[in-house]
This record gives C-alpha cells, structure tokens and sequence, in this order.
C-alpha cells in the first residue's frame, strides 16, 4: 500500500469514526441532536478529502509547532483565589507594579526556553515596551494609581488577555480571573448539584467576589471581553454604589448589552432562526453525553479550527501561531460548561444598567468583523456612555484583542490615563 493510499484509507478510517460519534451523541439528544450528528457527520466526510494529502501525523508535528511557536498564555502572576456566594473558588492572578512577576514556566517548573517569535509578535512585543514607559510616566507617583481588572469571555480563560497584560506588565496593577467553570477557576458548585443555573447575574455577582477579595481598596478600571463586559455590566446593575465609589474607568469589547437572540451568525436567516430555536436544546442533550462529544471533537478537530477561525477573526491572514492559541483557549472549555452558560445569552439584558458608567471615561471596541457580538451592538452601547471612545476595528473579527493587539493595547493605555486623570480630579475637588 502506497503512502498516499494509507493516507485516504487512515482519512476515511477517522472521518467515519467521528460520525459515528457525532451520530450518537446524536441520538441520545432527540432529533434535533440527530440534525447536528448528519451535519457533522458530512463536514467530517469532507475534511476526510484533505485528510488524503495532509497525513495525521503531519497535522498533529504542525499543531505542536504551532503551539510552541509563541509565548501565548504563559504569563503568570501571583495566585489567588475568591470564593463565590455558592461555595466556587474563582481563581485569580495579580501582576503588581515594578515587581519581578513568576513570569512563564514550564508545566514542570522549569524554565521555558523562548522560541523563536513571528514579525507580527516581535512587533507587538516591541510596542509593547513603548506602552510601559509612556504609562509609567503618565501615572507618574500618583497614589493611588488604579487597579485594571480584566474578565475573559464565553469559552475562554484570563490568558485571552495576553498581549494586553504583556503592555501593561510592571507598569500599573492588573488583576486577571478566569469565570467560573473556565480556566483554573472550580466547576460552578450550583451547577454541579443543579440548584441554580448560569446567568449573566450570577457573573456579575463572582466579579464582586473577585474584587472585594483582589482589590480591597483603591480605584478601579473594569476591562471586559465579550461575556466578560456582559459580566461588568451585571456588576453594575446589582451594585451600582460599589461602582460609583470604586469605578473609574470600563473598556467593553467586542461585547452586547442584549438583542443576542436576534444575532445572525453570518448565517441565511432561516439558518440563524433554526439555530436559535435548536442550539439550546441540543447543547443540553449533547452536555449530558459528553464523553462521546468530546471524542468527536477530537477526532474533527480540523473542522472545528476552521469553524473556530471563521467566528473568532476576520481575516484569513491572522498569525497561524495567534489562531492556533485562540483554538486552543476554546477547545479547553468542556462541552457540558458550554451548553451550562449559553442559555444566558438569549435573555440577557442590561441596556438600562450601563448608566452606572455614564461618569466615568470609557472605551467600547469591536472588531468590524465580528460575528458573535456585532460591531452594531457596541454602537448601541457607546450612545448609552457619553464619555465613551467608539472604536470599530475594520476587518477585525470577535478575538479583536488577539487579533490586533498593538491597537487595542494603544486605546487601552489610552484609557487608564484618562481614568487615572479623572480619579485624581476626583480626589482633588473632594480634598
């Protein structure tokens, strides 16, 4: 048997295999799961096609490389934990200010050898420096200087902040958590036992948590992404005088204060309507089997990067290290945590809760391309925040902050002077 025969005969072995997954993950969801299992079953089919050319091996050496070929995720800072109002520990770092910080590190302990870095990394780490020092001049000894605290998205972890924590490193105090069930944080303890269910206000309500337990004092600029800035804004809502005493500043990207029931996908209308009506559902049954699911994901793992890229960047041209990190931070949430949290999204709702930011100065960016949360929606936020910058990142798409990062690294610098200016008024008239 020829290389190339072994090839299609292993391609077709893994394809089959993956339906057949996908197909009783399927099942076990009712018909509505059996849809998803045929569908999956035919893109498994079809990627078998490049899978003829492309040997399994040879994917897998440039997954490997890929996954070396930056520092991506490996910054680390000092741990801590909070605990939420049901008993979950939430994890948490802390970089301070001018501090040696536990830096990257290898699984083992040992030191990381640094690779060999893109022109598009090398340059961002190289804006990098510049962002440091003009910070550190901006807030000068000012006391106190503000804490930056960063929320992650839906399916992902604090290391989605890398560049950003990269530009602000040593300069200001950051803090960066990971959601409940994402990350190092625990499994939601309510929804281990099935006592409560996952809503954006439960978020809002571990943020609190977080703060109260990482930054006990000081101001506060709040940075979120996606379900993060949906987090800061539940935060708002159910204690806006904490954000009027605490809160100097909020950068929300790529993010929505509601209508996300209405958002297309990219897809033909009937298909967003059918997605809409089915995806909850599905999601559901397919949590309870996940075993099975998580077998075809790995066995499809080609038709998920490219569903991946599709729907966390706009462009076909991001760094293939960059798109890799961004493949990895998803595939690391489990399937039963993402049925768990998507059903906040449709009734989720705090449009009326954004006036607790109305005082402060404050960023909303999005990337022009962005399929998950619109650049339209921050539009309708920035009307909301008459001291809001609007910034729309023209073919950037949902993972804007990895996608372009020396810019929005510039406007949140940007950001933190303003805010840090504006606390010191603050503090001056009160004096």
């Amino acid at each position: 048997m020829t290389e190339g025969t072994e090839a299609a005969a292993q391609a077709v072995e893994t394809a089959v295999e993956a339906a057949g997954n996908w197909a009783r993950a399927g099942r076990q969801a009712g018909f509505a799961g059996m849809a998803i299992g045929v569908v999956a079953a035919g893109a498994a089919a079809g990627v078998a096609i490049e899978r003829m050319t492309v040997g399994r091996g040879m994917r897998r050496r440039a997954r490997l490389a890929l996954d070396a070929a930056g520092p991506f995720g490996t910054l680390r800072g000092t741990p801590g934990a909070a605990i939420a109002e049901d008993g979950t520990a939430l994890y948490y770092e802390v970089d301070e200010p001018g501090g040696r910080q536990p830096g990257k590190a290898a699984k083992d302990g040992r030191n990381v050898k640094a690779p060999r870095l893109s022109k598009e990394v090398r340059a961002a780490q190289e804006a990098h420096s510049g962002l440091r020092k003009r910070l550190t001049t901006a807030l000068g000894r000012r006391v106190p200087a503000p804490t930056v605290v960063f929320s992650h998205g839906y399916c992902l972890s604090q290391d989605s902040w890398h560049f950003q924590r990269a530009a602000l490193r040593g300069s200001v105090r950051t803090v960066h958590w990971d959601q409940r069930s994402h990350g190092r944080s625990a499994r939601g303890h309510g929804q281990i036992d099935g006592t409560e269910p996952v809503t954006i206000d439960l978020l809002g309500r571990d943020l609190k948590a977080v703060l109260d337990a990482a930054v006990p004092e000081g101001p506060i600029v709040l940075v979120g992404h996606s379900m993060g800035g949906m987090t800061v804004m539940a935060l708002a809502d159910q204690f806006p005088e904490y954000v009027a005493e605490r809160v100097v500043g909020v950068a929300l990207i790529g993010t929505s204060a509601g209508r996300l029931s209405e958002v297309g996908f990219g897809l033909p209308s009937m298909g967003s309507k059918a997605f809409h009506w089915l995806a909850p559902g599905v999601l559901r049954a397919l949590g309870w089997q996940s075993e099975i699911v998580e077998r075809g994901r790995r066995a499809t793992a080609d038709l998920f990067a490219g569903l991946i890229k599709r729907y966390s960047f706009g462009t076909q041209d991001v760094d293939p290290a960059i798109a890799r990190f961004g493949e990895r931070l998803i595939e690391a949430t489990p399937i039963d945590v993402v049925a768990e949290f998507f059903p906040a999204f449709a009734v989720h709702d705090k449009t009326d809760a954004l006036v607790a930011y109305d005082n402060v100065p404050a960023l909303v960016l999005a990337g022009e391309k962005d399929l998950i949360t619109p650049a339209e929606h921050s539009r309708t936020i920035s009307e909301v925040l008459p001291n809001a910058g609007l910034v729309c990142v023209p073919g950037a798409g949902h993972l804007v902050m990895l996608e372009r990062p020396e810019l929005v690294n510039e406007h949140l610098v940007a950001l933190v002077e303003r805010a840090s200016e504006a606390a010191r008024s603050s503090r001056t008239a009160r004096a």
